[in-house]
C-alpha cells in the first residue's frame, strides 16, 4: 500500500513543505535546476530518474509556482526554469549540501561554492567568508570541490559542465552562461 502523500491532521508548516518537497528525486531536481538544468532529458540523464517519474515530478514543481516552463520558439522545446518562489529555496538546498558535505563526503566536498563576486568561500548560513555579505544564488559560482569524481557521475552534458567553475542559475548549456 503507497504512503498518502499529505500529513493530513498536521498543522505544521514543516508539514505542508513536505507535501511539496518531501517526494524522492523532488530535492535532487530542485538542486539541478540551481545548477542550470533545464531540459527534461538533461534532468533525466544526470540524475538517472525513470522518465515518468521525472515527468510528475516537474508537473508537481510547475503546479506549485516553484518552476515555470518556458517552451523556446527558437528552439521549439519546453525548459524548466526556477521561478522567485523556487529560488527562495536556495538556503534549505544549500543547507543540505553544507550539512550532508560535513557528514558524508569523506574525500571532501564535491563541489565548493564561491560568492562570484569576491571570491570568497560561501559558507553554510550563505555569507561569504571574505566580505561577510549576504550572497544570493544568482551570485554564487560552483567550482570542482576535492571530493569531485566526474567519472562516478558519467559523461552527460550536466557533469561535464560541472566539472569546471561555473555560475548558478546559467544555463548548464552555454559554456559560461551566467543567469539571465
Amino acid at each position: 500500500m503507497a504512503l498518502p502523500k499529505d500529513y493530513g491532521e498536521q498543522t505544521c508548516s514543516l508539514a505542508r513543505s513536505l507535501e511539496v518537497l518531501g517526494e524522492r528525486w523532488t530535492l535532487l531536481i530542485l538542486r539541478d535546476a540551481f545548477y542550470g538544468v533545464r531540459r527534461f532529458s538533461d534532468f533525466a540523464e544526470h540524475l538517472g530518474i525513470p522518465r515518468s517519474v521525472l515527468a510528475a515530478r516537474l508537473d508537481g514543481l510547475v503546479a506549485e509556482g516553484l518552476l515555470s516552463k518556458v517552451t523556446r520558439d527558437d528552439r521549439g522545446y519546453a525548459e524548466y526554469e526556477l521561478t522567485g518562489k523556487g529560488r527562495q529555496l536556495w538556503p534549505v538546498i544549500y543547507g543540505l549540501i553544507c550539512w550532508g558535505d560535513e557528514h558524508y563526503a569523506p574525500g571532501g566536498p564535491p563541489r565548493l561554492f564561491e560568492h562570484a563576486g569576491d571570491g570568497g568561500r560561501v559558507t553554510s548560513d550563505g555569507t561569504c567568508a571574505d566580505c561577510g555579505g549576504h550572497v544570493s544564488p544568482d551570485d554564487v559560482q560552483a567550482v570542482p570541490g576535492p571530493g569531485l569524481n566526474p567519472a562516478e557521475d558519467g559523461d552527460d552534458v550536466v557533469t561535464a559542465a560541472l566539472s569546471r567553475p561555473r555560475r548558478l542559475l546559467g544555463d548548464i548549456r552555454g559554456a559560461a552562461a551566467g543567469p539571465r
